[in-house]
């Protein structure tokens, strides 16, 4: 996903966050796991387009990197109920955004110490609260800006 700007690869992205996770408990602070994942005929391309339209959304300090199948953030010193502010923001550019093909669009979300402290875990949680938005755009559809 070189393609987009400050994406990480997913490798050196749980790296970055293993070493943050380890950070945020000795400082006692707030990391949030966000896993978005398109599905649809080309999840794919899908992501990348995510990924773009969502390093918008982020601070300099929050992470980002996606593969074939996830888009993953991490959101810095923000519990999971701050959190909830910058996923719907993000949530709220990619319902505006018309997919060509259509995408359904899943997101789950977990925060270190909330749910757990180490990276498995994150990702074991957000994974099980992957909630739907559904995306029914025609094909066709000019992207929207």
């Amino acid at each position: 996903m070189n393609n987009v700007r400050n994406v990480l690869t997913t490798e050196a992205f749980d790296f970055v966050l293993t070493n943050e996770l380890k950070r945020a408990l000795r400082s006692q602070n707030f990391v949030t796991l966000v896993l978005i994942e398109p599905r649809g005929a080309e999840p794919a391309a899908a992501a990348r387009e995510i990924a773009g339209l969502v390093s918008r959304e982020l601070r300099e300090t929050d992470m980002l990197a996606a593969d074939a199948t996830t888009v993953s953030m991490v959101l810095l010193d923000a519990d999971l109920q701050n959190s909830g502010g910058v996923i719907e923001r993000v949530m709220a550019r990619l319902e505006h955004y018309q997919f060509t093909p259509p995408v359904e669009i899943a997101v789950g979300a977990a925060c270190c110490p909330t749910h757990g402290a180490d990276l498995d875990t994150l990702k074991r949680i957000a994974a099980a609260a992957r909630t739907g938005l559904a995306r029914r755009v025609p094909r066709g559809t000019a992207h929207a800006q």
